[in-house]
């Protein structure tokens, strides 16, 4: 049956043409069962009629207006030729119907006025005898009331239509938004994960050389020393390889980093262990927290201990002997306070706005994109005799 019903579909006008023959078919039963009844000479002009209705029957969807036409003209030649009415009539039902649920605008409207003529006409030219002026009004009523139905039919179907067809061209907008933002929030991710691999490998790698570079000046001479440094080494990597796995495992997945198998993102708690880290590879620093601890949302967690990471690489990289750091967390009622400061002979303001003197990472434009995403603000620049200087405020509430 399926089958069946999909043939009917694809091939609609064999199914009206099959409805159109046996309309005729009908009509011409009728037109010769009148003949056998009736002592009057027959009306050949009955057949052309039939004929004409039928096909309008069988290719009402094919030629929608052409038929309107078409059985507007034979139901006028129909009056005119005294061809009472017959089973044939009703294909004017039918593309009534065709032409409000189908047809061009004039056409639906056409056959709307059609409709409401047919009864009336039929009426005046083949009068009821022995009924009143009043019965024949109500009879002539009670007939168009079909052609009515007919049209209210075909123009809800329309009006159907109409309704689903903007459903769905809505719904192909809608996924093609979503598409959309789905590729700017992948490339916003990606974007994420490239500045988050910058400040694993900068960070990191920068501690591992200095330690090797340690360890083997003082080699021979304090293996201790160069011992507690390869382990230094050896935990900065594994360290390094944890959150590059869990970078690119994102990349892999496409899934969120939610995931129990990687490492959590690094948060304001883990700057004692990062700034102990950069202790042990030799830069100084001094660590002072202000105001009360409290939970901050993980992008300002994340964006605050990236700051910092990245401003001690750059005292690292650029800050020569003997340079030494300091860095201010700062808990204010409606935000988050960093201050980080360094006293070496820095490096050129333009080569941390570069990328570093490598060329290779963000500096301070990373800085400044990671702290435009919580709404905060970024001051950064040369200290008055030497070292260099970055300040950053950031809310507890993203701006709008």
């Amino acid at each position: 049956m399926q089958r069946l019903y999909d043939f009917l579909r694809r091939h609609p006008t064999w199914v009206d043409g099959f409805w159109g023959l046996v309309l005729l078919g009908i009509s011409g039963i009728g037109l010769l069962t009148m003949i056998e009844g009736s002592s009057r000479e027959p009306n050949l002009a009955a057949v052309p009629v039939a004929i004409g209705l039928s096909l309008v029957v069988a290719l009402r969807r094919r030629a929608t207006e052409r038929m309107l036409v078409l059985a507007a003209v034979v139901g006028v030649a129909q009056l005119i030729f005294d061809v009472r009415t017959m089973p044939a009539n009703f294909s004017m039902l039918v593309i009534i119907y065709t032409a409000a649920a189908d047809g061009e605008k004039w056409a639906s409207r056409f056959a709307l006025i059609g409709g409401l003529c047919a009864a009336p006409l039929s009426m005046m030219r083949w009068p009821t005898e022995n009924i009143s002026v009043f019965g024949s009004v109500l009879f002539a009523v009670f007939q168009t009331v079909p052609f009515v139905l007919a049209w209210v039919l075909g123009d809800s179907i329309r009006t159907r239509r109409a309704y689903l067809a903007q459903l769905e061209e809505r719904a192909d907008r809608l996924e093609r938004e979503r598409e959309a933002q789905s590729k700017v929030a992948v490339a916003a991710e990606r974007a994420r994960i490239a500045r988050e691999l910058h400040d694993v490998v900068a960070h990191n790698v920068s501690v591992m050389v200095v330690q090797a570079d340690g360890a083997a000046y003082v080699m021979d001479a304090a293996p201790d020393q160069a011992k507690k440094a390869l382990e230094t080494i050896s935990g900065t990597g594994r360290q390094a390889l944890a959150e590059m796995r869990r970078l690119l495992g994102v990349l892999r997945t496409g899934e969120p980093e939610e995931s129990g198998e990687y490492v959590p993102q690094p948060d304001v708690e883990q700057l004692d262990e990062l700034i102990e880290q950069v202790r042990t590879a030799g830069l100084p620093v001094d660590y002072k927290v202000e105001g009360t601890p409290r939970p901050l949302p993980s992008g300002v967690e994340l964006t605050a201990y990236r700051i910092v990471q990245e401003a001690l690489t750059n005292t690292r990289k650029h800050g020569g002997e003997n340079a030494g750091a300091s860095v201010r967390l700062v808990y204010f009622d409606d935000g988050l306070g960093l201050l980080v400061e360094d006293d070496g002979k820095g490096a050129p303001h333009e080569l941390y706005e570069d990328g570093g003197a490598d060329g290779s990472g963000h500096g301070l434009i990373g800085m400044r994109e990671r702290v435009g995403m919580v709404g905060g603000t970024l001051d950064a620049g040369p200290r008055p005799g030497g070292g260099f200087r970055i300040s950053a405020l950031l809310p507890l509430k993203p701006a709008h």
